[in-house]
C-alpha cells in the first residue's frame, strides 16, 4: 500500500503540492503546542493508544484547521492499519474536506478505497487527484515573479507531484479492468478519459470501452466510440476487429466491416498461419468476420473461402472457431452444398459454446430440407 510522503522538518509538518498555494498544504508551526503533542503521539508504540491520543488531540485543537486535518488523516491511516476501512475512509474524507486539493490525502484515500475493493471510489479519488495535478499549470502567476522563474517553479511542482498522479492513473486503470459490471465499467472509463489525457493505458482502456459497449448492446454508441479511438490509432487491431464485428451485424454497413476486416488481415501479414498465436487469432477472427459480412450481403461464394481460412487459423480458440464453423455451414447451405454444410455444422454442434444450439438447429433444418 502506498501512502503520502510525510515531510518532517524539525517539528514542522508540511504536506504540500505547490508552495504558492495555502489551500493545498497542511502546515503546523515548529515548536507550537500542536507540534509538540504530535511528536509525543508519533513516538507512542502502541497502535490503540495512538488512536486514543489522536482522538484527544482532535478535541483539544478543534479550532485549528491544520491540526484537525492532520489528525483526521493520521487516524485514517491508523484505522486502515487496524483493518477498519470504514473508519479509515470516514476520517480521511474529513481531512480531505478541509484540504480538498491535497494530493497526498487524495492518494491515501485511493489506497483506502483499494483496500475496500470499491472501484467507484478509486475512480472518484483518481479523477479528483488528476484535476489537482492539472491545475498546477493553470495557477495564476504572482506579479512579482518572472516568467522564467514561474515556469521553472511550475515544472518543479509538476515533477514533484507526478509520482502521485501516476499512482492514481494506475489505480484507476486497475479499477476499470477489475470491474465486472459493463455499465459501471463504462461510467468509470468516461471519468478516466478526460482525467488522464494521453494516458499510457489509453489503448487497453479503449478496448475495455468497446467491450463494455458490446456487452451493453449499444451498437451506435460502440461505433461512435470506436471510430474516435480509431482516429487516434488507425492501426489498432483490436479496435478494427471490434468495429468490423459491429458493422457486420448490419447489412447496410457490411462494406465497412469488410474494409476493416481486410485491414486487419493486411496488418497481420500474409504469413498469419505460421505467425505467433496472437497474430494467428486476430487474422482468424478477421477472416471469420469478413465471411460473415459477405453472408450479410448475400454473397456465400465470397464467404466460403474466408470462413474456411478462419476455421484453420482459429484452432487455438474453440469459441471463435465454433462461430466460423457455424457461418461456414450456413454459407454452404446457401449454396445447396448439403454434405459440406452438414460436416461444418456437426463440428460446431459438437463444441461447447454460444453457437452450439444455433448449429444444432441449423443442422436439423439442413437435414430436413434434404428429405423433401
Amino acid at each position: 500500500m502506498r501512502f503520502a510522503r510525510q515531510l518532517i522538518f524539525f517539528g514542522t509538518l508540511i504536506f504540500s503540492l505547490a508552495g504558492w498555494s495555502q489551500a493545498i498544504k497542511i502546515v503546523i508551526p515548529a515548536g507550537s503546542p500542536e507540534d509538540k503533542e504530535l511528536a509525543t503521539i508519533t513516538a507512542e508504540s502502541d497502535a490503540q493508544k495512538r488512536i486514543s491520543l489522536y482522538q484527544e488531540f482532535l478535541k483539544t485543537y478543534a479550532d485549528s484547521k491544520p491540526a484537525v486535518a492532520y489528525a483526521d488523516w493520521q487516524l485514517s491511516q491508523q484505522y486502515l492499519s487496524a483493518g477498519d476501512t470504514a473508519r479509515a475512509l470516514e476520517y480521511g474524507d474529513q481531512a480531505l474536506a478541509l484540504y480538498p486539493n491535497n494530493l497526498d490525502i487524495i492518494v491515501s484515500q485511493a489506497g483506502v478505497a483499494q483496500a475496500m475493493k470499491d472501484n467507484g471510489k478509486i475512480i472518484d479519488y483518481a479523477a479528483k487527484g488528476a484535476a489537482v495535478f492539472h491545475s498546477i499549470s493553470t495557477q495564476a502567476k504572482p506579479a512579482d515573479v518572472s516568467d522564467a522563474d514561474w515556469a521553472s517553479h511550475v515544472n518543479q511542482e509538476q515533477n514533484s507531484a507526478r509520482p502521485n498522479y501516476e499512482f492514481l492513473e494506475t489505480a484507476a486503470y486497475n479499477a476499470i479492468a477489475a470491474e465486472q459490471d459493463p455499465g459501471k465499467r463504462m461510467s468509470y472509463i468516461e471519468k478516466f478519459t478526460p482525467a488522464f489525457p494521453k494516458s499510457e493505458f489509453e489503448q487497453p482502456v479503449s478496448q475495455l470501452a468497446l467491450y463494455s459497449l458490446q456487452q451493453l448492446n449499444q451498437p451506435q454508441r460502440l461505433e461512435a466510440y470506436g471510430e474516435k479511438a480509431l482516429a487516434a490509432n488507425p492501426d489498432s487491431v483490436p479496435t478494427l476487429l471490434m468495429l468490423a464485428n459491429a458493422y457486420a451485424e448490419d447489412p447496410k454497413q457490411a462494406a465497412k466491416a469488410i474494409t476493416y476486416a481486410n485491414k486487419v488481415i493486411a496488418l497481420e501479414g500474409p504469413e498469419a498461419a505460421t505467425a505467433d498465436k496472437s497474430k494467428k487469432l486476430s487474422a482468424g477472427v478477421a477472416h471469420s468476420t469478413l465471411g460473415y459480412a459477405y453472408l450479410k450481403q448475400d454473397k456465400p461464394t465470397a464467404a466460403v473461402p474466408e470462413l474456411k481460412t478462419a476455421v484453420g487459423l482459429l484452432q487455438d480458440d474453440p469459441q471463435a472457431q465454433q462461430a466460423a464453423l457455424f457461418r461456414l455451414g450456413y454459407a454452404y447451405a446457401k449454396q445447396n452444398r448439403k454434405a459440406e454444410s452438414v460436416a461444418a455444422l456437426q463440428k460446431a454442434a459438437a463444441m461447447d459454446g454460444p453457437y452450439q444450439a444455433l448449429a444444432r438447429d441449423m443442422l436439423s433444418k439442413v437435414n430436413a430440407a434434404g428429405k423433401k
